[in-house]
C-alpha cells in the first residue's frame, strides 16, 4: 500500500539549524563595514516640535550621521492609508514617536548621540480616551486626514476616525419591537502586545549598482518591497528582500518600522546601516492589539430565539492608522459582533479612532478576541436573563447548514453545533460540581479562510536532488515543513527527499505572505500545482522510456508503473534524469494558485472549568476542553502546537496581559516581560482538544484552517465559568483577582 506522508509528525525542515544557532535572524546579519542606527524618541504623547539642534552629537566621536526629517524625502507611509512620517517633523503624536536617527560605528556611541540631540517641545494636551476624541470638542489629530492617500470613505461629521464600517440585516428596529426582553452591555478589553521574542530589526545596504538590500523580519516580504520602494520614491526592482528567519510573529512584523531610516542612514554614510529595537522600544512604540469598548443590545423571544441585534464598537486605533490590516485599515473580527448565531435582524458599527497612544496594528485575527469575548459573554448573560442553559441557548440559536451569518454571508459545510459539542463532551459540563465556587462556562467562534496568490517552483536535477522554491515566510509554525509534505505526497517521496529553498525577493516565487489564516490554503495549494505539474511532465518521459500509453502510467512510491502490469517501474529521478539530459539542463516546474477568501468558515469551541476563591478573587482555571474543524491534518504536531500555542496566548488575555498605559501621556508603564505577564508552564490547565477531521475545506488534500482563531473563545469561556462559579460578571479583560474581588465585594454588598 503506498505510504503517505500527509497526517505524519514530520521533523521541521529548520529544526537542525534552530538548535544548532546557525539561523540567520535579521539581528545577526552582520555586512562588512556595517555600522549602528539608534532612533531618538519623543518623550511626549502631543507636542509640537520647535527646534531640534544635532550639532553636538554631530561632534562626538565616532558617530557618522544624524538625520532628521529635514534630511530625509519625509514622506508619509502605510499599507492602505499613507499617514505616517518616516520621521516626525513638526508636531509628535505618541511617546516614542521618532524624531531623529543615529548613525556610529559603535552601538553605545549611537544611544550617546541620542542623548545629545536637543529637541524643543510645545508640549498639548493629549487625546488618551477614543469616545473623548470622537466629541464635539476635541481638538483633530490629524488636521490633513482629508487629502491622505488611502483614505478609506468616513462620514465628513466623524472626528478623529481613522476607519468606519457598518453592515446591517433586516430591520433592526421592527426586531427589538418584536422582543420580549432585550439586554444591553458593555464590555472592554485592553492593549496587549505579540509576546514574539525577537525584537524588530533591519539591516540595510545600498550596493555598488544602487539596489538597496533589505533585511528584515517579515511576514510579507513582496509588500515590504513595495512599501520600501514607496517610501524610498524608487522603482520597485531597486529594492531587494534578503531571506531571515522570523522569531515569532503574530501579526505585527508586516510594517516598515526602521528599514527607511537604515537606508537613509547608509545612504548619508556609504556604510551597511544595522538598528536593532529594544524590548522597551517594542512595548513604547510598535503596533499593539487595539483596546476595545464593546456596547451590545440584543433582543430575543421568551423561547429563547434571538430577533435583533445591535453592536457599537469602538477601537483605539493610536496615533496612526499606516500598519493596519488591509483593506479600508480595517480589523476584519468587528463584523464577527454577531457571533456564530443566526439573527434576523442585525446593526454592527465599528469606529477605529485616532488618539495618543501608540499605533494601534496586527495582532492574531485582529479585533476577534475583543468581540467575541464581548458577544459570547452576552449570550450567556442573555441565557441567564432567560432562565436558559447557556448551551440549550446556544443550540437553539447556532447557524445551522444554510443559514446566513449575522452579516448575511452564506458558507458552505457549518459545523459549529459539532465543534460545540465536541468540545462539551471533553469537558465536565453538566456534571455535579465538586465543590463550591466552582464553575464552568464555554464560548464560540468562527474564523475565515484567508486568500491571495502564490506560486511554486520545483527543480529536479541529475543527481536526484529535487528542491522545492518557496516564497513563504515562516514565522515559527511550519510552513515550510508543510510545504515540503505537499510536494512529497504528491511526488509519493519521503519528505526528506525534498529539499526547501529560499533566497532574495528576486528569485523566490511571489507570494502573499503569512496571517489571515491563508499560508496552507494559498502556498499549500500552489506547491500542490506545482507538484502536479512535474509529475504530468515526467509521466510523459517515463512511458515513453517504456513504450507503455500514458494514459496508463500511474506514479506510486517514487515510481511509474503501467498499471495493473509487473513490468519493471521506473523511478521518480531516472524519469527526471532522461528529460535533463535531453534538455541539457535541470528541469524547472512553476505551479500557481489564486483565490480569494474560501466560502468555508472555520469553527472553534472551548470550554473552561474554573475554581474562585472568593476571600481573594484569585481564579484558578482547573480544566480546559477545546474543539475544532480542521479537516485534513497535514501534520499533527505542528497542528497541536498551532492549536495549544494559541490557547495559551488566550489564557494569557484572561490572566493578565495589559499593558498599562499612563493616564497622563499614554506611555506603557510595562514595557518588559517580567512587568507584562505572559503564561508559563505552571499557569496552564489540563488541555484536552478534539480535531474533527471529516470537515472538507480548500486546503491540500482537503483541510480547512486551524490556528489563528484558537485563542479567542478562551476569554469567554473562563468570563462565563466565573459566572457561573460565583455569579459574578467580568466585563473587562483581564479577569484579575482585584476585579473579581471587587465584583464580588459589590455583590455582598
Amino acid at each position: 500500500m503506498p505510504v503517505s506522508v500527509i497526517g505524519q509528525p514530520v521533523a521541521r525542515v529548520e529544526g537542525i539549524e534552530k538548535v544548532s544557532g546557525s539561523t540567520p535572524y535579521s539581528a545577526n546579519i552582520l555586512l562588512p563595514g556595517t555600522i549602528w542606527g539608534k532612533a531618538l524618541r519623543s518623550p511626549y504623547a502631543y507636542a509640537r516640535i520647535k527646534r531640534i539642534d544635532a550639532s553636538k552629537a554631530r561632534a562626538l566621536p565616532g558617530v557618522l550621521a544624524v538625520i532628521t526629517a529635514k534630511d530625509i524625502n519625509n514622506v508619509l507611509t502605510g499599507r492602505a492609508l499613507y499617514d505616517h512620517p518616516i520621521l516626525a517633523e513638526d508636531v509628535v503624536r505618541f511617546v516614542g514617536e521618532k524624531v531623529a536617527a543615529v548613525a556610529a560605528e559603535e552601538k553605545d556611541v549611537a544611544e550617546a548621540a541620542c542623548d545629545l540631540i536637543e529637541v524643543e517641545y510645545e508640549p498639548l494636551e493629549p487625546l488618551l480616551d477614543p469616545l473623548k476624541a470622537m466629541s464635539d470638542d476635541a481638538p483633530v489629530l490629524h488636521p490633513n486626514y482629508r487629502t491622505y492617500k488611502g483614505r478609506p470613505p468616513v462620514p465628513e461629521h466623524f472626528k478623529n476616525v481613522q476607519s468606519y464600517g457598518c453592515v446591517t440585516k433586516g430591520d433592526v428596529e421592527a426586531g427589538f419591537a418584536d422582543a420580549d426582553e432585550i439586554l444591553e452591555a458593555t464590555y472592554t478589553t485592553p492593549m496587549t502586545h505579540q509576546g514574539y521574542i525577537e525584537t524588530h530589526a533591519a539591516v540595510v545596504s545600498i550596493g555598488d549598482d544602487g539596489r538597496v538590500h533589505v533585511w528584515a523580519p517579515q511576514k510579507n516580504p513582496f509588500r515590504l518591497r513595495s512599501m520600501m520602494a514607496e517610501a524610498l520614491q524608487l522603482p520597485e526592482d531597486q529594492v531587494v528582500y534578503e531571506f531571515t528567519r522570523m522569531g515569532g510573529d503574530y501579526g505585527n512584523k508586516g510594517a516598515l518600522m526602521d528599514a527607511p531610516l537604515c537606508y537613509y542612514l547608509a545612504k548619508a554614510t556609504g556604510r551597511p546601516v544595522r538598528m536593532v529595537m529594544t524590548m522597551i522600544e517594542e512595548f513604547l512604540a510598535l503596533s499593539p492589539r487595539h483596546p476595545g469598548s464593546m456596547t451590545l443590545r440584543t433582543g430575543v423571544k421568551r423561547d429563547g430565539t434571538i430577533v435583533a441585534h445591535e453592536a457599537r464598537l469602538v477601537f483605539d486605533g493610536g496615533a496612526y492608522a499606516a500598519y493596519k490590516p488591509v483593506p479600508a485599515v480595517d480589523i476584519g473580527g468587528w463584523r464577527k459582533a454577531g457571533g456564530c448565531y443566526r439573527i434576523p435582524n442585525v446593526k454592527i458599527e465599528c469606529f477605529i479612532v485616532y488618539t495618543n497612544h501608540q499605533p494601534g496594528g496586527f495582532m492574531r485575527a485582529p479585533a476577534d478576541s475583543q468581540v467575541i469575548f464581548a458577544m459570547e459573554s452576552h449570550v450567556d448573560e442573555i441565557a441567564y436573563k432567560l432562565g436558559m442553559d447557556p448551551l440549550d441557548f446556544r443550540h437553539k440559536n447556532l447557524l445551522r447548514q444554510g443559514d446566513a451569518s449575522p452579516i448575511g454571508e452564506v458558507w458552505k459545510d457549518i459545523r459549529a453545533r459539532e465543534v460545540l459539542d465536541a468540545a462539551v463532551a471533553n469537558s465536565n459540563y453538566g456534571q455535579p460540581k465538586p465543590r463550591p465556587n466552582v464553575g464552568r462556562g464555554m464560548a464560540i467562534t468562527h474564523r475565515h479562510i484567508g486568500g491571495g496568490d502564490a506560486e511554486g517552483i520545483l527543480r529536479f536535477y541529475a543527481d536526484g536532488a529535487i528542491t522545492l522554491m518557496t516564497g513563504t515566510p515562516d514565522a515559527g509554525m511550519g510552513a515550510h515543513t508543510m510545504q515540503q509534505q505537499v510536494a512529497a505526497e504528491i511526488l509519493t517521496l519521503p519528505a526528506e527527499r525534498i529539499k526547501v529553498e529560499w533566497g532574495n525577493s528576486d528569485v523566490i516565487p511571489p507570494d502573499p505572505g503569512i496571517g489571515a489564516g491563508r499560508t496552507t490554503h494559498v502556498s499549500g495549494r500552489a506547491v500542490q500545482a506545482t507538484a502536479e505539474k512535474a509529475v504530468e511532465e515526467l509521466r510523459g518521459w517515463a512511458a515513453e522510456l517504456r513504450g507503455w500509453p500514458e494514459k496508463d502510467v500511474v506514479l506510486e512510491d517514487g515510481a511509474f508503473r503501467l498499471a495493473g502490469s509487473d513490468e519493471q517501474p521506473v523511478p521518480l529521478e531516472t524519469a527526471a534524469a532522461e528529460a535533463i539530459r535531453r534538455k541539457g539542463e535541470p528541469l524547472e516546474f512553476r505551479g500557481a494558485y489564486s483565490s480569494g477568501w474560501a466560502e468555508e468558515s472555520c469553527f472553534n469551541a472551548q470550554v473552561a472549568e474554573v475554581e474562585v476563591d472568593t476571600e481573594t478573587g484569585e481564579v484558578k482555571l482547573l480544566h480546559l476542553s477545546a474543539a475544532c474543524d480542521p479537516g485534513v491534518i497535514i501534520n499533527p504536531v505542528t497542528a497541536e502546537g498551532q492549536m495549544e500555542g494559541a490557547i495559551i496566548q488566550g489564557v494569557g488575555l484572561c490572566y493578565g496581559e495589559e499593558m498599562l498605559l499612563d493616564e497622563d501621556d499614554g506611555r506603557v508603564i510595562n514595557p518588559n516581560f517580567s512587568e507584562y505577564k505572559i503564561p508559563n508552564i505552571k499557569d496552564l490547565p489540563p488541555l484536552k482538544v478534539e480535531y474533527l477531521e471529516d470537515a472538507p475545506g480548500p486546503l491540500p488534500f482537503g483541510g480547512r484552517a486551524l490556528a489563528e482563531h484558537g485563542h479567542i473563545p478562551t476569554g469567554p469561556a473562563v468570563a462565563n465559568a466565573i459566572r457561573d462559579a460565583v455569579g459574578v460578571r467580568i466585563r473587562s479583560m483581564p479577569f484579575t483577582a482585584e476585579k473579581v474581588f471587587r465584583a464580588l465585594e459589590e455583590k455582598r454588598a
